[in-house]
């Protein structure tokens, strides 16, 4: 691979790991292309269908939410900090929270991450550390409670 030719350096990137248009300018940007060679190499990688916001915001969206690390608020945020425009995020989002169940998702979390864990018989400390885990993902606070009283029954 040639450092010195943005497309050799894009095809790297891109064999990696999917990226969306805005990450792969900066990373183009970062080794220090000039902005129409950087151009030039998206249009060829959107020409070819190796670049594709939409696609990778789908399939983003749903990995962080089906590992249980972004939903909601959260799950947008991250895909705006990969470069996914605010529309094309919110409709992402909105597609994997329409075919990820959230309620089974922060149960199966629970149990995973904190497999024994009972609300009840945890003192304060206990408790604040499991909600803040979950806060932290994006849920929202009385789904996290809920499910963490449930978890005792």
């Amino acid at each position: 691979m040639s450092g010195t030719d943005p497309w050799s350096v894009a095809l790297a990137l891109l064999a990696r790991r999917d990226r969306s248009e805005g990450e792969l300018a900066e990373r183009l940007r970062r080794k220090g292309f000039a902005e129409n060679a950087i151009a030039a190499t998206l249009e060829r990688c959107r020409e070819l269908g190796y670049l594709d916001d939409g696609r990778f915001a789908r399939l983003r969206a749903r990995s962080l939410m089906s590992n249980g690390r972004a939903v909601g608020g959260r799950l947008r945020a991250e895909l705006k900090r990969q470069g996914i425009d605010e529309d094309l995020a919110r409709a992402a989002a909105e597609e994997a929270e329409h075919d990820i169940d959230r309620e089974r998702l922060l149960a199966e979390l629970l149990e995973r991450r904190f497999s024994g864990f009972s609300y009840a018989q945890a003192d304060e400390r206990q408790r604040r550390r499991v909600i803040h885990y979950f806060l932290r993902r994006g849920f929202p606070f009385e789904q996290i409670l809920a499910c963490c009283r449930n978890s005792d029954t």
